[in-house]
């Protein structure tokens, strides 16, 4: 396991009260830019000797699990690490918080909305905590990272009993130890980032759809973002450890893969013995047996020539890129300090689309900036129509404290950033119907997920553009590649009727 040090760890013991936040406050350092980037002087190790201490291995027999995720496909994987650390305790999951020995909240920061959820939910547990007063209630992930929301949870939310961060998964076993024999809240809470461990054990569903990290961390600091601040510096995991998971998951018959990073176009550049980029590993991974492969975020800052004239190659590589713009101002991407002007965002998009023709682009914006003028929100609303995005992820400005943006004068109405979203979405479904109109009586390749979330007679699927498509098939198909002619499309959906199975 990772070698501990004072400076890396929380110990909270010696507080006695939880009602003496004010103690805490010493053990917390609340979000910093100025002291986030002076970040990047530790060296990061990796790891790749992770165990669960024998007295532990056993410590679930009997009992069971549930954990809650929010947020990001990134929670999304860690919570399959979680439930893979937990079975391999001897746990097993439910899906109900009725009938769980231990329940983890694996939690969200990027806006308040998330948070709120997860404060709502934690005061229902309080019932059950009274009724199971032997039940372990968690909160880890994002959240956890945040000094104000900590000391929240300590003042108000006192059924909880353990809290840890988004940089010691690897710890679980020895803090659930801590929060079943403590009579106080367990909290470890890691300011440094913490290294890399590899061979901590996954629970995934199915093997379909599967995630690959490659890096974690953000350097990038854009004045709205917590993530930096949560999430750490970057650091990428070595190429061959990387390329190995995606051969295992290759070997265990996935047949989609989603490659992960709060900022994938940066892997590598933290590396000091290499040269070795995100482009040099698409290029590698495009070679192994899986027959779609994904990534999600990139930064248009860091898509060099090099990685578009890789995903141009094709093969398993997806005609399919997120590229969040954010706005399409360059002054408000200044204040944003997103480090790219409209025009440059431009250039990258035409770039692409020479590459890669049939390209499907989506991208994240948000509205209502602090400061944002009619003007520059005119300026978004032309990309849009420039770009011909074929979704997009859309947002109201959520001021995050300890964000430089935080502090700025948010001097847009409300009723104003309502408006603009109205509008801006308005465009963006326009557009994303011209362009699945453009799929009417094509036939499309389509990976088979599941059935539909309204109908359970209908299944659904994805293209390798990432669009939805729905039709009446076998539920055998779950799961498989299959050929289907288009015959209908809708603003953010696709019907068709099946042709053929598709053998991979």
């Amino acid at each position: 396991m990772m070698k501990e040090t004072k400076e890396a760890t929380v110990d909270l013991k010696s507080v006695k009260s939880p009602k003496k936040t004010e103690d805490y406050a010493k053990y917390f350092q609340a979000p910093s830019l100025k002291d986030a980037k002076k970040r990047g002087k530790e060296e990061i190790l990796v790891h790749y000797d992770f165990n669960i201490p024998e007295d532990m291995q056993n410590i679930g027999k009997g009992k069971r699990y549930h954990v809650r995720t929010y947020g990001c496909q990134m929670n999304e994987h860690d919570s399959e690490t979680i439930s893979g650390i937990l079975q391999a305790m001897g746990y097993t999951s439910s899906d109900s918080v009725e009938d769980a020995d231990v329940i983890l909240f694996n939690t969200c920061a990027i806006r308040e909305n998330a948070e709120d959820k997860v404060f709502g939910e934690l005061g229902h547990m309080k019932r059950l905590k009274n009724n199971n007063p032997n039940l372990i209630l968690g909160v880890c992930g994002c959240m956890s990272q945040e000094e104000k929301v900590v000391k929240k949870i300590l003042k108000s939310y006192q059924q909880v009993d353990l809290i840890f961060g988004t940089h010691n998964i690897h710890r679980l076993p020895e803090l659930l130890r801590d929060a079943m024999f403590s009579k106080e809240m367990v909290i470890e809470v890691w300011s440094k980032e913490g290294d890399i461990v590899e061979n901590m054990p996954k629970l995934r569903e199915g093997n379909t759809k599967g995630w690959v990290n490659i890096m974690y961390g953000c350097d990038k600091f854009c004045t709205y973002c917590i993530v930096p601040y949560t999430r750490g510096k970057e650091r990428s995991r070595r190429p061959e450890d990387v390329i190995a998971e995606v051969r295992d998951l290759a070997r265990q018959g996935f047949k989609e893969i989603m490659l992960l990073g709060q900022n994938v176009n940066a892997y590598g550049k933290d590396f000091d013995d290499i040269e070795y980029g995100f482009g040099d590993l698409m290029d590698e991974i495009r070679k192994i047996d899986i027959p779609r492969v994904r990534f999600t975020t990139s930064h248009p800052r860091d898509f060099d020539d090099h990685l578009i004239e890789v995903l141009a190659k094709g093969g398993n590589l997806v005609e399919q890129i997120h590229l969040p713009v954010q706005s399409g101002s360059t002054e408000v991407l200044k204040r944003m300090a997103r480090k790219y002007t409209r025009e440059h965002y431009l250039e990258l998009v035409r770039k692409i689309k020479d590459a890669i023709p049939n390209v499907s682009l989506s991208t994240d914006i948000i509205v209502g900036f602090p400061g944002e003028t009619d003007e520059q929100f005119e300026d978004t609303i032309s990309m849009v129509e420039e770009v011909k995005y074929d979704f997009a992820y859309t947002f109201i400005y959520s001021p995050r404290e300890g964000t430089p943006a935080a502090v700025m004068e948010d001097n847009v109405p409300m009723e104003v950033k309502k408006a603009r979203l109205y509008r801006l979405n308005e465009v963006l479904a326009r557009i994303g119907l011209e362009q699945n109109k453009k799929l009417q009586n094509q036939v499309v390749e389509v990976l088979v997920e599941g059935e539909s979330r309204t109908n359970s007679e209908v299944l659904a699927g994805r293209t390798r553009t990432n669009k939805l498509v729905h039709f009446t098939g076998d539920k055998s198909l779950i799961g498989q590649y299959v050929h289907i002619k288009i015959t209908d499309a809708k603003t953010w959906t696709l019907h068709g009727e099946l042709v053929s199975k598709v053998e991979v």
